[in-house]
């Protein structure tokens, strides 16, 4: 296990804190595609900027690359050995956008593009209500097409806080 992709359901899954974690039990470095993506002020880099460095990143040895972003998820899927996925209920991806918020006003989280502020609005909530359930449907289906493009991949899914916490304290020991 030297290059993985952790991807989930929703924002507010654990997607950043799982990633840090485990690059912390198993000394690999942690990339979060929303740093990559978002330049200051929440402007968007484009498409061929936000691939390029990502490409950068699947060709060293080992990394963790944290996030969705769909449109570009065969740079990563084809270079990963490791695909771990997190689904936890709408309510607890909720809870916790909530919490990071209030916990982040004013502040720029390490896993987001320097000078992108913690924000919170009615457009990003709708989002994560409005797309929860087709994803969640849409992810069982594509985590099925991942493991057609290589049998070496090690295809996780991780579905409550119980399972995350033992599969870090597992590779812990």
């Amino acid at each position: 296990m030297n290059r993985i992709m952790v991807m989930g359901v929703s924002a507010g899954v654990g997607k950043s804190t799982f990633a840090r974690k485990l690059g912390e039990v198993l000394d690999i470095n942690v990339y979060h595609l929303d740093s990559l993506y978002w330049k200051p002020d929440w402007v968007e880099a484009s498409l061929e900027e936000f691939a390029a460095n990502q490409k950068k990143i699947v060709s060293l040895d080992q990394w963790i690359i944290e996030g969705n972003y769909s449109n570009t998820y065969d740079i990563r899927v084809q270079n990963a050995d490791t695909i771990i996925y997190l689904e936890l209920p709408l309510i607890f991806c909720l809870y916790r956008v909530f919490k990071r918020w209030i916990l982040n006003v004013g502040k720029t989280r390490p896993d987001m593009g320097k000078g992108c502020r913690e924000k919170l609005d009615y457009k990003f909530l709708k989002f994560i209500c409005t797309t929860y359930y087709p994803r969640k449907k849409k992810m069982k289906a594509r985590l099925q097409a991942f493991k057609g493009i290589g049998s070496q991949k090690n295809i996780i899914t991780l579905t409550n806080k119980k399972e995350i916490q033992s599969y870090l304290e597992t590779l812990s020991i």
